[in-house]
């Protein structure tokens, strides 16, 4: 992905208002994300931990999501698994993350979820830049190329039905 500047993410967020998208904590560190190991840029709210944010890039320009995250259920034993980048993890490593869609649904308060990566860090476990917690990755006889194909495709089909 490439560097985005605050103005840029701000900007690109497609199911809030602009007003919302002002407001919207954007960290302040953009310079030092590692935009080369990105598929898309993600960030939880320090200030709301039920609030996340995803920006991508999409054909010339960016689109932006903001997402909540589901209520935690009881810490559980068992694993779960991104449903973009497929990267399992135990406890609450991935969450129920839903998005108002954009337009009219959305206002009318219709919205679709996904089960995704809590840290938002799907990117750098498919890289092996970042461990998962309770282990390691699946072994997978893919590319990495064909992990970040499959990965930025799954976010595209979510986007579709955010903004469709």
């Amino acid at each position: 992905m490439r560097p985005a500047t605050e103005r840029d993410i701000r900007a690109s967020f497609v199911n809030c208002t602009k007003g919302e998208a002002k407001r919207l904590p954007v960290p302040r560190d953009l310079a030092a994300q590692p935009w080369d190991d990105l598929d898309f840029f993600g960030w939880r709210d320090p200030a709301a931990p039920q609030r996340a944010y995803l920006v991508t890039e999409s054909g010339d320009g960016l689109v932006g999501v903001a997402l909540r995250l589901a209520a935690p259920h009881a810490r559980h034993l068992r694993r779960s698994m991104c449903s973009l980048c497929l990267t399992t993890h135990t406890g609450d490593g991935v969450s129920l993350m839903t998005a108002r869609r954009a337009g009219r649904a959305g206002q009318q308060g219709n919205s679709v979820g996904s089960y995704i990566c809590t840290d938002l860090a799907c990117s750098l476990y498919l890289r092996g830049k970042k461990e998962v917690a309770s282990g390691e990755r699946l072994h997978e006889s893919l590319t990495l190329a064909e992990k970040v194909e499959r990965t930025t495709a799954n976010l595209t089909g979510f986007l579709n039905k955010v903004v469709g």
